[in-house]
């Protein structure tokens, strides 16, 4: 029988002719049940019954199900009955789908011009042009590949590995060479072409080259800006003016609009993506924690609102971020490309922040930045945000095999904090520089730093706090003031109504009015365009990672008095005479006014000091993949910190400098810095609990209240205040790590490896984007074992081949050892570590606990202390289970289990599993990394003596370093991997900060543990005490992409996995003694310039 029809297209007369004859055949020699029969479809797999045009239409949409190539269910004679299941699972399933590939992706072009039957359009000649090359063998007698599918495969390795355009060419003229009949492309070229017909196009728009206008919609055929006045095209006039010429005119600048409305569309032409997008309202958990936006405030606002928009759940919520960038990886050359890119927030959290999943909208041109006239590159966006709201688009949900009005909504925007003055049109600079606060003035201008100062945090208090009446240690007033309220969408568009938008670099800025209340206002953002957006609750966020950056570049700089990077210089303590606060701190003339003596505040530090500060940073060892090597960062001679990365300060502010401060500080400096450590810990957490906000929210009004007693007026920039703010917008937009600029920026330097062509940065970007969205739609059409973005394994992947039989569930995760020797190093276990081995396993697997009931149960009849029961327990039971099992009927497994491990083991000196990379003590020795520390948290009962009646079940949480790696084996049924492990003491500084002693060992007779149970810490070491280290916990660098996102598991586990830190803020301690100088350091003499500055003005007056 012949069925290569069941690999043409699914619209082809061929396949459908084959599918009506299937239909026959099942309904004359199968057995059907009455007007049913098995619907052989790709989503029903044979298990149910459907009518004749159900299957019909089930076989059209999507298919037979691959490899069921002999219909041994619908009649037809298998050819070996013995091996009917390995046929219908046969090598099918290696061959990628790229008939379901182009039918997904032309679907609506293909029904069109069947019904047309006109002249081919552009995507029709794509099409068929696609269809001919899927059709043409790769050589003669290739039955695993055609010229389509190669060449997609090629270009993928191509892009995954980075190869240039000139080693491609060279591979495939080799290629040609050895393999004359290879039926490829000839060029990297040609292949490129051939891949972009599967994806999508984008459009140029041309634009003023002073950013007036775009040529587009009525002014496309415009020459000139009708703004300005410039013309349209680059004027070359050696070239206009040779006679006899026509020159080419080329656009003096061009903005490159990937239109949105097909790529959502894109999002649910395959299965898997179309169901993760109903995620967020099928199988998102609600148990009042925050984990995904869709936890958020306005989240559920919009909803409210917007009924009839939520009652879909497929339809998209979408952020925006943007940034500017330079495309030549060197600031010799100054050019700032601007991206603007759209992230859907339908997708569960192991998706959202993927770079796969994000769309570029806009790539908007250089030089320069656009600034406040972002506005008109926004337009075709907007314009199409205009139509997803309004009217939706008809779009196929291959989930649910329906059709669908698809409608999307713009939620907020992403950007730093300069990018927010861009996007919103509220200046970010002056007296009201922070939006948040709006109108409600908290800054001051300081006469001698000449900059505005943000402080005033006393309003953000309760009004029964101390603080407010504190006037020695503030800036001399009570401070009665209620905190700032937000400004409403409402309000904001009804104040702009009639503000009159001018854009374009050549027009003269206006002059602002003084007392009008428009003055923050620097235009009307085009966002009010779309008919929601006044009510959107949260419009534009502040972004945490350039806030993390600038405090901690803040605190660094003064502390270590870095010059030009402290706060505490000769103009600050002049401001604070000025002001007339602090006295003691105030600058001294000398020297007949020519010099001035300038105390050492409580925060500074001597050289001795300063060189155990840098110590810390220089000498902690942090887990693979935290963090960069940061003690390149540290120059100990200089006593200076320089040259750090931004994701280098959010390291260190929240796990080195609590350390640092700690040892070298006063209580009265080292408590409020501690306590913003934990707070930007805490509030970068993936997994909130919106109980723990509001104590956050008195956290850091505290302690930036106590900063304001500490360091001077200079101090406040406007991004030392912002943080007061962050916490409200934790309650209305979910987590950080979906709203800071971690990713956005991560996502531009993967933009910025596409620039080949330095001449024409922006249109090399535009085409990468363009092959590497092809291959992104290609991959999920092709089988599971070839590699891509997709499914490519990361850092610290612990993917590995799951054991034949069915093991007990304590065997079920398991993870990948590291090293040359990956098989590891047979060892022997002696009778103790066997021992210790084999009643930890039976302890902690599931399978076991009923046996340990009624064990205890036996034990609960005797007439011993409880003490003494559950000690005896721990030694007696492994030895009545192996009696056990052999009395009773249970299953092979069990038996096997009650006969312990075999003692001859495997050593490893590291592993991969649940994401973390651990490394025995001995390994991470000799690297720069610290990947042994381990903590367990155990469910344990407690004895306050050997008498005691009523233990106390609790949760212990213990701290230990892995000595050995052993995976033991129980005679080649299954197989358990554990770590040997020294266990410290743990204990509790007045600070909250948790630290253990490496020569104080517990735990002694249970030194084992599953690798499986652990999670990953590291030691910061104390630097006056060796032994002495405090704790860390981290979480997996690729924490939301452990698991594939359609494992059943993936959910459970991100669910389930602990914070990197629980909310545990140090505490106030009111009886800290407070110094402003410290008397133990010498005065710095500095000239005062300012006595040079009157001495010159004075001179001056008498020439007069």
């Amino acid at each position: 029988m012949d069925k290569e029809w069941m690999k043409l297209a699914r619209y082809s007369a061929e396949y459908i002719n084959g599918v009506e004859y299937f239909l026959n055949y099942a309904y004359t020699r199968g057995n059907p049940q009455g007007k049913e029969i098995l619907c052989p479809c790709i989503k029903c797999h044979n298990a149910l019954w459907m009518t004749r045009a159900t299957v019909f239409d089930h076989l059209i949409a999507y298919g037979f199900e691959r490899g069921y190539n002999v219909w041994v269910r619908h009649g037809e004679e298998p050819i070996n009955p013995k091996n009917i299941d390995g046929y219908l699972d046969g090598e099918d399933d290696e061959i990628d789908d790229i008939d379901g590939l182009l039918n997904d992706r032309f679907r609506g072009v293909a029904e069109e011009q069947y019904e047309d039957n006109g002249s081919l359009n552009g995507d029709a000649e794509k099409f068929y042009s696609l269809i001919e090359d899927s059709k043409q063998e790769l050589f003669p007698g290739c039955q695993n590949f055609t010229k389509l599918s190669f060449t997609i495969r090629l270009y993928l390795l191509k892009c995954l590995y980075s190869w240039s355009n000139v080693s491609f060419n060279a591979l495939l003229e080799l290629l040609k060479e050895a393999m004359p009949h290879l039926n490829i492309p000839d060029t990297a070229a040609k292949t490129k072409g051939m891949i972009r017909d599967l994806g999508f196009d984008y459009k140029k728009i041309d634009a003023c080259p002073n950013d007036c206008m775009l040529y587009w919609k009525e002014h496309e055929r415009d020459t000139c800006c009708y703004v300005c006045g410039a013309s349209r095209w680059i004027e070359n006039t050696e070239v206009n003016n040779e006679e006899n010429t026509k020159a080419h005119k080329v656009s003096a600048k061009i903005l490159r609009h990937f239109p949105l409305i097909p790529r959502l569309q894109r999002l649910f032409m395959c299965s898997k993506t179309a169901s993760s997008l109903r995620w967020h309202e099928e199988e998102r958990v609600k148990d009042g924690k925050l984990r995904h936006p869709a936890d958020g405030e306005a989240w559920r606002d919009f909803d409210k609102r917007y009924p009839e928009f939520s009652m879909d759940s497929r339809n998209i919520r979408l952020g925006l971020a943007s940034d500017g960038f330079n495309p030549f990886r060197t600031m010799n050359l100054s050019h700032s490309i601007w991206p603007v890119v759209l992230l859907p927030y339908n997708f569960p959290p192991w998706w959202c922040m993927q770079a796969d999943h994000a769309i570029l909208s806009l790539l908007i041109p250089g030089p320069q930045s656009p600034g406040y006239n972002i506005d008109v590159y926004l337009q075709p966006l907007i314009e199409e945000l205009k139509v997803l709201w309004d009217f939706g688009v008809d779009t196929y949900d291959a989930s649910l095999n329906q059709t669908f009005q698809l409608r999307a909504a713009l939620l907020w925007t992403i950007s730093d904090f300069p990018g927010y003055a861009m996007l919103s049109g509220w200046s970010t600079k002056g007296k009201l520089a922070c939006p948040c606060c709006n109108y409600n003035k908290n800054s001051t201008y300081l006469k001698y730093s000449r900059k505005m100062c943000y402080m005033d945090h006393r309003v953000f208090l309760p009004m029964d706090h101390k603080y407010r009446l504190n006037v020695r240690d503030f800036n001399g007033r009570t401070e009665f003031r209620p905190p700032p309220a937000l400004l409403k969408g409402e309000d904001i568009f009804e104040s702009l109504k009639n503000f009159k938008n001018v854009f374009g670099k050549t027009k003269k800025k206006r002059k602002k009015k003084k007392n009008h209340p428009n003055d923050p206002w620097r235009k009307r953002s085009i966002f009010y365009e779309l008919s929601y957006w006044k009510h959107n609750t949260l419009r534009h966020n502040l972004d945490v990672m350039h806030i993390e950056k600038n405090v901690f570049d803040n605190i660094i700089g003064t502390l270590l008095d870095i010059p030009k990077k402290t706060k505490d210089h000769a103009n600050a303590r002049f401001d604070l005479k000025h002001m007339g606060i602090r006295k003691k701190l105030q600058p001294e003339e000398t020297n007949e006014g020519k010099s001035i003596k300038l105390a050492p505040a409580c925060f500074s530090m001597s050289a001795d000091e300063k060189t155990t500060f840098c110590g810390v940073l220089k000498e902690a060892k942090v887990p693979d993949g935290c963090a960069s090597n940061i003690s390149r960062c540290v120059q100990l001679d200089d006593r200076k910190v320089t040259g750090y990365k931004t994701h280098d300060a959010h390291f260190m502010m929240h796990y080195l400098l609590q350390v640092a401060v700690r040892s070298t500080m006063p209580d009265q400096v080292a408590h409020p810095l501690i306590r913003l450590s934990s707070f930007f810990r805490c509030l970068c957490q993936k997994v909130i609990d919106v109980n723990d906000l509001d104590i956050l929210q008195s956290e850091i009004a505290e302690t930036l209240c106590q900063f304001e007693t500490i360091f001077p007026p200079s101090f406040f920039d406007v991004m030392v205040h912002l943080p007061i703010h962050l916490v409200n917008e934790i309650k209305l937009g979910g987590p950080v790590p979906f709203r800071w600029m971690y990713f956005p920026e991560r996502y531009l330097g993967r933009l910025k490896s596409y620039v080949r062509n330095k001449s024409r940065p922006e249109g090399s970007i535009a085409e990468g984007y363009l092959v590497e969205e092809c291959l992104t739609l290609c991959s999920q059409y092709l089988h599971g074992s070839v590699e891509t973005r997709l499914n490519r394994m990361k850092r610290n992947g612990d993917r590995c081949e799951s054991n034949e039989i069915e093991n007990p569930t304590i065997f079920s995760s398991i993870g990948q050892p590291i090293g040359t020797k990956k098989n590891g190093k047979a060892i022997y276990l002696d009778s103790k570590s066997r021992s210790q081995i084999h009643r930890y396993i039976l302890f902690n697997c599931d399978d076991v606990q009923k046996f340990i009931r009624e064990h205890e149960n036996e034990y609960s009849k005797q007439k011993r202390k409880k003490w003494n029961k559950s000690k005896a327990q721990g030694k007696e039971f492994v030895e009545w289970f192996k009696k056990r099992v052999l009395l009773s009927d249970v299953s092979e497994q069990m038996k096997e289990l009650s006969r312990g491990p075999n003692t001859v083991a495997c050593r490893f000196s590291g592993y991969l599993i649940n994401g973390y990379r651990f490394h025995t003590k001995q390994r991470d020795a000799r690297r720069k990394t610290q990947n042994s520390g381990v903590t367990l948290v155990s469910i344990a009962e407690s004895f306050a003596s050997t008498k005691d009646r009523n233990p106390i079940t609790d949760s212990l949480t213990c701290y230990g370093s892995i000595i050995e790696i052993i995976e033991v084996d129980y005679y080649g049924h299954f197989k358990a991997v554990l770590f040997r492990c020294d266990w410290f003491e743990v204990e509790e500084d007045k600070y909250g900060l948790i630290c253990v002693h490496f020569n104080k060992r517990c735990f002694l007779d249970d030194s084992f543990v599953l690798a499986s149970q652990v999670h990953q810490c590291f030691y910061i070491q104390d630097p006056f005490n060796a032994n002495r280290n405090y704790v860390m916990k981290t979480i997996p660098r690729d924490f939301l992409n452990i698991k594939e996102p359609s494992d059943s598991n993936s959910q459970q586990f991100y669910q389930s996995e602990p914070s990197d830190h629980p909310v545990n803020l140090a505490t106030s301690d009111d009886n800290i003694e407070f110094e402003l100088v410290r008397t133990d350091m010498e005065p710095t003499v500095v000239e005062n310039y300012l006595h040079l500055l009157n001495a010159t003005e004075s001179e001056n007056d008498s020439e007069i």
